[in-house]
């Protein structure tokens, strides 16, 4: 039975991006220079572009920063409620924000002169035109984010289905060899082989990342009976890990790949390392291999589910996760970071 498809990973992560606050501080002073542009302005127009201008960011850098402080029970709700939410609460700091600025400006100063009624029902009624279309640009965004995750999850499935077939084969010929000489060895085969086979066919899209390593470490322990010592093998994992979740079998293409286009095609074959570094805002999961021998036949097949796990690394962490691969001093090395 296929992984039910996950809804997309705290859509309003995007919020928090750099990029987005950005865009927020443009558009604030943009607004400002508009008002203050205003045909008919009775006020000071540099005066009233630093009172709007500091008006609005206060406003909106506020608004975004409440909303990352509730950020927990935010993700519960559906777009629709995110939204009615920040607009209230946009709204709300706007009128505070003009009490505040109007107490510590006295109606006998120049800034005095501004028409604090009128400015504050300009920037309420901007504020909500544009809390309207940010839910719909939201909206989109949230439905464009599960799409790309629905697609990713079914991209997932047709590789696990080519996957299957000739990895079941193989190690099938492998715990057969071993029954007679090595009768615990093969049972110890077969138990791996059927919790990464339980993994694959019904477990869920996502994981902790302790235990994608886990099924990891079993598929690199069933290849390790059918290579012997030509795969060597160099696994080094905190015995503590952080509780970030990964895509499932986003680890498991990697060491695959390591093993079947490096370590495979050797004659004499190579050493896989297997190392995860906790850093204080990230955790990187490296995978490396020694690259076989020059003239060496390489071996068959696409690295499908290499470009599948990058993907769906990035769409569950909103783009803040990544996978890169390097050739370094003759070695393959793949990382995956992920955010904390």
């Amino acid at each position: 039975m296929p992984a039910t498809p996950p809804n997309p990973a705290r859509p309003l992560d995007v919020l928090w991006q750099a990029n987005a606050i950005l865009w927020v501080i443009l558009g604030g002073e943009g607004l400002a220079a508009v008002l203050a542009l205003a045909p008919g302005l009775a006020a000071d127009r540099l005066i009233y572009f630093g009172l709007a201008s500091l008006w609005i960011q206060w406003t909106a850098l506020l608004t975004l920063a409440l909303l990352y402080l509730a950020r927990r029970q935010l993700n519960r709700l559906r777009p629709p409620q995110v939204a009615a939410v920040a607009l209230v609460v946009s709204l709300a700091l706007c009128w505070l924000i003009t009490l505040v600025i109007r107490g510590y400006l006295e109606p006998g100063q120049g800034p005095g002169r501004v028409d604090w009624l009128g400015l504050a029902l300009q920037v309420s009624g901007i504020t909500l035109t544009f809390g309207l279309l940010g839910l719909a640009a939201f909206h989109n965004h949230w439905k464009g984010r599960l799409a790309a995750v629905r697609a990713k999850q079914a991209e997932l499935e047709a590789l696990q289905a080519r996957i299957r077939p000739h990895f079941l084969f193989n190690t099938l010929n492998t715990g057969a060899a071993l029954v007679h000489a090595r009768p615990e060895e093969a049972e110890q085969l077969l138990l791996d082989l059927a919790d990464l086979f339980r993994a694959a066919l019904s477990g869920p899209a996502e994981l902790p990342l302790q235990d994608e390593l886990s099924l990891a470490r079993r598929y690199v322990e069933i290849e390790r009976l059918r290579f012997g010592d030509r795969l060597k093998l160099d696994w080094v994992v905190p015995g503590q890990l952080p509780e970030v979740r990964v895509p499932a079998l986003s680890i498991q293409p990697l060491v695959e790949n390591a093993i079947r286009h490096g370590i495979e095609p050797s004659p004499t074959g190579g050493r896989l390392d297997v190392a995860v570094a906790v850093e204080p805002d990230e955790v990187r999961v490296v995978v490396a291999n020694d690259l076989p021998p020059a003239g060496t036949r390489p071996a068959a097949g696409h690295q499908v589910g290499l470009a599948s796990a990058r993907e769906r690394i990035e769409a569950l962490s909103q783009g803040r996760g990544r996978l890169t691969t390097r050739v370094q001093g003759g070695r393959y090395v793949a990382t995956i970071t992920l955010p904390l």
